[in-house]
Order: structure tokens, then sequence, then C-alpha cells
């Protein structure tokens, strides 16, 4: 019997040593900063795990444990890290951290290559509205409002809501009727009686304002992009106050117009334009609302089997002195006009991660194939 206690010792001791992980300087830093985002109370774990799991195949030196103590790290997980320092002491130290140096950025476009764009994108826009056929849509509005800071510490907690309305293209104009709340059916309520944030004109108005020849609107280069995997030229415009943006706080009864500037994504081949935006600028300081962002983004949607670029999301945040607000419009169920119009019960927003901007990839040329003889 006591010959098996001791072999079942000496199987522990060895279960026990090969439970020791043998990292290397930059995995125990990896290990030890992912702790640190899981909160505070992970410290005693992180330092019992490095005492008794981890095993180093580098030495770790003193500088860089106090570089890991200045960026917050933990007081067990330090005293942890100055005895494996301690234990590392004769061995190599760890190989200098590569330096991956990106590629240099893309060659913007000639001066003659960017006006040609600029004047194609601006036929584009100002074409836009009278492509267009009539038709339907199902336009489905997420509405979050956030206290500011000032109001959080006092109680009030943010609030939201989602409405579905049927929107009609006719004859270059939009009408909108109010369809669902919150999934509950609703008669006789208009769009104007939606209270809180609101907006329309989100299917020409933007581009037609941006690009008309007296808007007043300047153009610089900006850089290129992908959306998609198609590489877009984008460009920057600033809007002076005089073709502003036009704004109304209806409790107070105020009404402003601010400049603003912005970006525009236009398709390196077709240059149609996939994405615009907008940021207001110089609001004065006793308006009550003191922001505005709106991206709208398009995608090329079958009507009667013919493709026409529509617009697929809209996203307008603000700020104002107690609240922010954030509308995020999808649209959906594109109809050619006179047909029933969808009404969406269950439906799942569209991904960020779709309309997330990607570094520019530009296609490089086919190598040719080698001549055989």
């Amino acid at each position: 019997m006591a010959k098996l206690r001791f072999l079942f010792f000496l199987l522990i001791l060895a279960v026990a040593a090969n439970a020791q992980r043998a990292m290397t300087v930059a995995e125990v830093e990896t290990f030890v900063k992912s702790q640190m985002k899981l909160g505070a109370d992970r410290d005693h774990a992180t330092a019992e795990y490095l005492l008794k799991s981890v095993k180093l195949k580098e030495h770790l030196d003193d500088r860089t444990v106090e570089e890991w103590q200045g960026q917050g790290v933990g007081h067990e997980t330090i005293r942890a890290l100055r005895k494996l320092a301690m234990d590392s002491a004769s061995l190599p130290a760890p190989p200098p951290a590569v330096v991956v140096v990106p590629p240099p950025p893309p060659k913007p476009p000639s001066a003659q290559e960017q006006a040609e764009v600029l004047e194609a994108v601006k036929q584009y826009a100002l074409n836009y509205t009278s492509s267009l056929p009539n038709y339907v849509c199902t336009q489905i509005t997420r509405r979050k409002q956030s206290p500011t800071d000032k109001l959080r510490t006092q109680g009030y907690i943010g609030n939201g809501d989602t409405i579905q309305e049927t929107l009609t293209f006719f004859e270059h104009k939009e009408t909108y009727k109010v369809v669902l709340w919150n999934g509950k059916a609703v008669n006789n309520v208009s769009h104007e009686q939606l209270g809180g944030t609101r907006s329309s004109g989100e299917f020409g108005s933007m581009l037609s304002n941006i690009f008309e020849r007296d808007s007043g609107a300047e153009f610089a280069w900006e850089r290129w992009a992908t959306l998609d995997k198609h590489r877009m030229y984008v460009f920057s415009y600033h809007m002076p106050k005089s073709n502003g943006y036009s704004m109304a706080d209806e409790e107070v009864h105020r009404e402003y117009t601010a400049a603003y500037h912005g970006l525009v994504y236009a398709d390196h081949d077709t240059k149609e334009i996939m994405r615009i935006t907008l940021d207001t600028e110089g609001i004065p300081a006793d308006f009550p609302i003191h922001e505005v962002h709106i991206q709208l983004d398009y995608d090329h949607i079958k009507i009667s089997d013919q493709d026409f670029l529509l617009p697929l999301r809209y996203q307008l945040t603000s700020k104002a002195s107690n609240v922010e607000t954030e509308n995020i419009a999808e649209f959906r169920g594109y109809k050619k006009y006179g047909a029933e119009a969808t009404i969406i019960f269950d439906d799942a927003p569209i991904s960020d991660e779709r309309l997330k901007e990607q570094p520019d990839t530009p296609q490089l040329p086919a190598t040719p194939a080698p001549n055989k003889k």
C-alpha cells in the first residue's frame, strides 16, 4: 500500500510540473493586459496563475515590469511578475520587436482625373432623382435617446422606439404613412406627429443640395477607400451657411441653419455615389441642438427586374443640451408604385460590418503569362 501511495505522489508531482506553461515575454504581456480588461478584481487570480502555472522561456527584465506597472497592472500581478523576472535572470533576452512598416499610401489621382471625376459625380447627383422610378418601400427607423451625463446622474434613463412606415416616391416626391409603432398597428398618425428626432428627404435632397451649381460647396481630394470590396474615390466638401443644414427645436420654437462639411464616396468604375456624410459646424452655444452627424449609404436594388441605386441605410445622430439621439432608418422591400408595401414584423438590423469602410485595396494588374514556344 505504501508503494502505491508513493507512486501516486510522484504522479501528482509530474502532472503539476507538466501543467506549467512555457511562455515568452510577449505572451505574458498579452495575457496580463487581457486580464486587466476584465477588471481590477482579476488581479489576485492573475498573480496566482503567473506564480503557479507560468514558466518563462526568456528573461523578463525589471524595466519591462515597471512599464507595465505604469500602464495600470495590479499590485499583486506586479509582485508575481517581479518573481518571474528574478527566476528568469539566467535566460536569454527576448528577440527585438519586429517593426512592421506600413506600405506607403496609394498616390492620389492627378488633378485632371480629380476634376473629371468630380464633374462626372456632379452630373450623376444632379440627374439622380429624375432617373428614379415611382415606387414604394418599407422604412424601418430605430430611434434611441440617451440622457447626457448630467441628467444620467440625476436618475434619467434612455428610451427609444421602432417605427415602420410605408414610403411612397411618386413624381420625385416622398410621402410617408406610419404603419407600425413598436410593433403595434397604428392609424391616422402622420410622420410629423411622431415627435422626437425625425428626418425626411433622404432619397435625393442631400445629393442635390451638395452638388447644385450655385450651392457654394467646395470640394477637395480626401483619400482612397474600399466599401463592400469596391474601390472608392473619397472627396471632402464644405457647405457654407447660406445653403446650410436646417434644424428646428419644436419645444422652444427655434430654428437655425448651420454650415456643414462631410465626405462623398464615389465608385471608381461607375462614378455612382455610394455614401455621403454630413457634420454640422458653427452652431451657436445657446441653440438647443449642438451638433448633427448624418451618414447615408446606397446599394443596388432591383425593381421590376431593373437595377437602381437606392438608399440602404440612413443614420442620424445629434447632441443637445440634455439628450443625445440616434436614428437609424433602413429601407426594405422596394416595389413598383401601385404595389402593396410589405409589413415586416421580425427584421434584423443591417450589420455594421457590411457597411464598414476598409483600407484601400486596389486591384493590381494581372501578370501576363509567359509566351510558350
